[in-house]
Formats: structure tokens, sequence, C-alpha cells
């Protein structure tokens, strides 16, 4: 009776997959597992957002009212035409990369070289682009009025348009608190004193009979409702408690704190990723300089932390799609 070994390759082996699974290497396998693992972070995030703004529905900000700047362009609004270009630059970004890792296959650094130095290049202009966006949100356009409940006024005038405090409103000089200590007297520093006060703001609306109060509250239509000249003075003397100048974690002169709270977590969690991409980027390319994958007759690596850029740009046009479009 005769015995047939079947040579599997597999010596010393406990699973049958092999060195390589799904004809993938080590490092791109842990590579995959990341992405499912981060994949699935963001899924949890985006879901913990679209919960919270169907709870508040009727009183979420209107992105094509937030994202309405451009830079050089002071004073001008254009809805979403700037986050459109940075998704623009982030894709193309995503296409270069595709463009490295097929140059790698055919070995040619020259072309691997050039299409990494693109990569990078688009994505420190997306991260400097969420910056100054970052820096715009914070720093607001036109300030609003918070009142007791936590609910933000704001002011347009009689056609509907926003208008921003400084044009109807005039502010009071504020003097600085002194105190004395044990050293003598102490100047106690203004910084987070808002421009103006709720009397301030009270004054220029007396003052100026084209501006109106608009609430948070959606009308029938999907926007906000604008009060009457009579109701609007009435609301603002009697529930507003202070002034909201741009948007932080406590307060947002766009609408609803929360929706300040998730925009910074989740764009800036998103943000931290692409910066971290372009880091490891800058990495490979100099290693594609140096020959190092052109020794090894292998451009895995670009292969792999290209993965990773492809994942962080669809994972900015679910965000986009999130917080921007919906």
């Amino acid at each position: 009776m005769s015995t047939t070994v079947v040579n599997t390759g597999t010596e010393g082996k406990t699973w049958g997959g092999g060195t390589k699974p799904l004809h993938a290497s080590y490092g791109k396998m842990m590579m995959w597992f990341f992405i499912v693992s981060d994949a699935l972070t963001f899924s949890g995030f985006l879901a913990a957002y679209g919960f919270s703004r169907f709870k508040f529905i009727d009183s979420w900000p209107i992105a094509d009212e937030v994202f309405t700047h451009v830079p050089f362009l002071h004073g001008q609004e254009h809805p979403m035409i700037y986050v459109a270009f940075m998704t623009f630059i982030l894709i193309m970004s995503s296409v270069t990369m595709v463009l490295a890792v097929d140059a790698g296959h055919h070995l040619k650094k020259s072309k691997v070289t050039i299409y990494m130095l693109l990569t990078i290049i688009g994505g420190l202009i997306f991260v400097g682009s969420q910056a100054w966006e970052w820096s715009t949100f914070i720093k607001g356009s036109y300030g609003a009025v918070q009142t007791k409940g936590g609910n933000i006024l704001q002011f347009v005038d009689t056609n509907g348009e926003r208008v921003a405090l400084k044009d109807f409103v005039v502010a009071t000089p504020v003097e600085n608190v002194m105190h004395e200590d044990v050293n003598g007297l102490v100047s106690e520093a203004q910084g987070t004193t808002p421009t103006y006060t709720i009397e301030n703001v009270i004054h220029g609306l007396e003052s100026h009979d084209n501006i109106l109060v608009r609430t948070q509250a959606l009308n029938e239509h999907g926007h906000p409702t604008v009060l009457s000249r009579e109701e609007s003075l009435n609301k603002l003397k009697s529930q507003a408690t202070q002034v909201v100048e741009g948007a932080n974690l406590h307060h947002n002169e766009y609408g609803s704190p929360l929706f300040a709270d998730f925009f910074f977590f989740i764009t800036g969690f998103h943000g931290f990723h692409v910066f971290s991409g372009v880091v490891i980027n800058i990495i490979i390319f100099f290693n594609v300089i140096l020959g190092t994958y052109e020794k090894r007759k292998s451009y895995e690596m670009v292969e792999k932390v290209g993965l990773y850029w492809h994942f962080v740009d669809l994972v900015w046009v679910f965000v986009f799609t999130f917080f921007y479009l919906v």
C-alpha cells in the first residue's frame, strides 16, 4: 500500500493560506486591517453627527451660509466654492498616487519621484486650506447674540441678507479692570471680552429701522425665521444674554454649538490623518530618491502608503457630503 504526499508549499505552517493570503504580503494585509478599523471609527463619528443633526434638524446651521469664504476675496460670498476646491485637490492627489504606484510596478524611479512629489504638494495644499478654514470659522463673519436658552439670534436686513454687528453696532469703550496685589496695581487683560455688549446691540437695533432679528428655527421653506421689527426688539431685550463672535467648543454664531463641536472634532481628526499621510509620503519620497526600493526591485512600500492615502481621500468624500452637502 503506497502513500501519496501532496506538497502544498506550507511546510511548518498551521494555516493553508501560506505566507501571502489572497496574494497580499504581510505588510499590505496589516494596512488593510488598519484601514478597516479606522473606517469603523469614522463611521461611528459620522453616525453620531447624523443622529445629532436629525435631533436638532429645526435649528441646524445651513452649510451654504457658513462656508462662504474664499482667500483673498474679502467681503464676497461664494458658498462651497473653496471647500469644492479643497476636495478637488485631494482627489487629484489620489490620482497622482495611483500613477506613482503604477510607475513603481514598472520600476520607473523618475516617474515615481514626480508623482509622489505632486501627491505631497496636494496634501500640503489641503492641510493648509483646512487650517485657513478653521481660522475663518473660529473668527466668525457676522457675530450674533445668544439667548437664555442657548439659541442664537442673527441679524438681517429687510431683504433677508445677513448683516454683521459691526455694520450697525457701535462698541462702548471697555476699561481694563484694575486690581491690587502684593506687588502693586495690575491691569487685568480683557482678551476674552466680546467686542460689543448686549446694550450696544440693542441700541444699534433701535437706531436702524432696516435691521431685523433672525432665529435658528427653520420655517416651512427650510430657512431661518425672520421676526418683525417689534418682535425683533422684544426678543433681543427679553432673552439676549451675551454677544457671540465666531465659533468654538462653547459658542457658535452660526447656530447650534453641537455643530461646531462635531466640525472641529471630525474635520480635525481627518486633517490629522492627512497630515500623517503627508509625513509618511515625504519619508517614502526620500527613500525613492535614495534608490532604496530600486535596489529591492520592489516599490511595494509606495503601494502600501497609497492604500492609506486613498482611504483618507475616500473618508473626506463622506465628511464633505455630511457636513457641506446634506
